[in-house]
């Protein structure tokens, strides 16, 4: 997926080392789903099945299992965004990646929660998913948005005890598509959504860094999820109650 994963675990202080090696093990099993992602929905790499979808060598069900999942999930997600997100608007054909990052960081933290460890957080290149808490004083997440001008920066920090997704133009450049012109385009400087949900999250932060302000209206439809942009000239906004904290 062309990006790198942190994973933060923190266990039962009184767990046993029997029970340690266990979630050891857990680890491995959501890196493994990471890397699976990564084989199955990269456009980075030519062999991937969705990079021979797109290029019309395979058809989509004649892909992996989970590519039918993902498929479902973008037309879910091009719909609730009001077509600001769209996947087969993209140049080459039907890309995913401005949401299966997050399906993917999202299924991975599920083996964590199952494992029942008290809280994780996963970063996927900056979409994060969460659960629990990072220490036995029961304090939530805070997760840094990072400043799209100034990469030693950060231009907020939210609380969360989900999923926080964060698009933009500053770290890979021009990569954003206007579905509705199919060119290159962003209109705003950087765009976060909160949520529940990290896949629909993601896929939502990409819509709005794409659709500015005109995207807004879709995330505040929804429950329990919140917007932030920073425009181009370095104007704020957001919708939801989005929670900043110090």
């Amino acid at each position: 997926m062309g990006t790198v994963v942190t994973i933060d675990v923190y266990p039962d202080p009184t767990a046993t080392e029997a029970q340690r090696a266990g979630i050891r093990g857990q680890i491995q099993r959501a890196c493994d789903i990471l890397h699976r992602a990564d084989q199955v929905f990269s456009t980075w790499r030519e062999d991937s099945p969705v990079s021979r979808l797109r290029r019309g060598e395979i058809a989509a069900e004649d892909a992996p299992e989970e590519v039918a999942g993902v498929i479902s999930a973008c037309a879910a997600a091009r719909e609730i965004s009001a077509g600001w997100f769209d996947p087969w608007a993209m140049p080459g054909g039907f890309d995913p990646t401005g949401l299966v990052k997050g399906w993917a960081t999202e299924r991975a933290l599920g083996v964590l929660r199952d494992a029942g460890v008290p809280g994780a957080l996963i970063n996927g290149g900056g979409d994060v998913a969460a659960f629990g808490s990072p220490g036995d004083d029961g304090q939530g997440w805070r997760v840094g948005i990072r400043h799209p001008w100034r990469p030693d920066a950060l231009a907020g920090i939210v609380a969360t005890t989900g999923a926080v997704a964060t698009s933009g133009s500053y770290e890979r450049g021009s990569h954003l598509v206007d579905p509705r012109t199919r060119q290159p385009a962003s209109r705003v400087a950087s765009a976060t959504v909160t949520g529940p949900r990290l896949t629909l999250a993601d896929a939502l932060a990409t819509g709005v860094a794409v659709g500015g302000d005109e995207a807004l209206p879709a995330v505040s439809r929804l429950t329990g999820y919140a917007a932030y942009l920073i425009r181009a000239d370095g104007s704020e906004t957001s919708i939801g109650g989005i929670e900043f904290v110090r």
